[in-house]
């Protein structure tokens, strides 16, 4: 395990380099997140209330920030990308000479750029958005620290779905799109956009079952505390075993890959 602590902090290190980048990024998150703000504000604004369908504005704009915040560390198109280009240049096929795991590298490379990105980005930039807008706490002490569990459990999926679409570079021979393809998905599904409180029936009830919603839906609603203590303990089992299935799917096309990369090369 050390070795993937060493491949984590070495990650976190390599991304300190580019300190003008730390500036760089931490403006186009305001303007991301002061953009999803102001259209929610403007779409209260336009039904002329304060509260639509049970839902405050106060926790829209909230819903916003952390919406930011839960996507914002984690950057799908870098893992696939990191797929695609060891597939290109062929240093993918060193790994199998190593007595280490690719997808727990790739784990473990995201994992520093995560830590990167959330005391360079993600908190400065909701720290300076909650003091401009104000933003809720949260609903209780257990939804506090639930919804810390469903950040955690939020990275795990989205890495390994992340690592899914990237595999599957080895059969196409290139990764292009394929990060196109995953993020329309979350733009859509995950509810980060829209939360599927304001989904017509019955595209809400299909997004609550798909595990994109385990991205950014869930561990907001959970913040907000929108789910009851037994829901809450429920969807975080079904996120659970969601990324249960999708560990299996990455071992399995890993290993398929594997054999690809050793019958193509002899």
């Amino acid at each position: 395990m050390s070795a993937y602590f060493a491949f984590a902090r070495s990650s976190f290190h390599s991304q300190l380099a580019y300190r003008n980048e730390v500036w760089a990024n931490i403006f186009g998150k305001l303007v991301q997140v002061f953009a999803r703000v102001a259209i929610w504000q403007a779409a209260y604004a336009g039904v002329g209330a304060i509260v639509v369908d049970g839902v405050s504005l106060q926790e829209m704009v909230t819903y916003a920030l952390l919406g930011g915040a839960v996507m914002g560390a984690t950057r799908p198109e870098r893992i696939i990308g990191e797929i695609g280009r060891s597939l290109k240049t062929g240093d993918v096929a060193v790994w199998l000479l190593k007595p280490l795991s690719y997808p727990l590298y790739l784990f473990a490379n995201e994992c520093g750029s995560f830590g990167y990105r959330l005391m360079t980005q993600v908190i400065p930039t909701i720290a300076f958005t909650a003091l401009f807008y104000g933003m809720l706490p949260p609903a209780s002490l257990f939804d506090g620290l639930m919804f810390i569990a469903f950040w955690a459990l939020s990275f795990t999926l989205l890495f390994l779905m992340s690592a899914l679409f990237g595999l599957v570079a080895f059969w196409l021979m290139t990764s292009f799109s394929l990060d196109w393809i995953l993020g329309a998905l979350l733009q859509l599904f995950s509810g980060l956009l829209i939360p599927f409180w304001f989904f017509p029936e019955p595209l809400a009830t299909i997004a609550r079952h798909l595990p994109f919603a385990w991205v950014v839906y869930y561990p907001n609603a959970v913040y907000l505390g929108r789910l009851s203590t037994v829901d809450v303990w429920l969807h975080f089992g079904l996120g659970l075993a969601w990324a249960a299935l999708f560990l299996a799917g990455v071992l399995w096309l890993w290993r398929r890959a594997s054999g690809r990369i050793t019958v193509q090369g002899g």
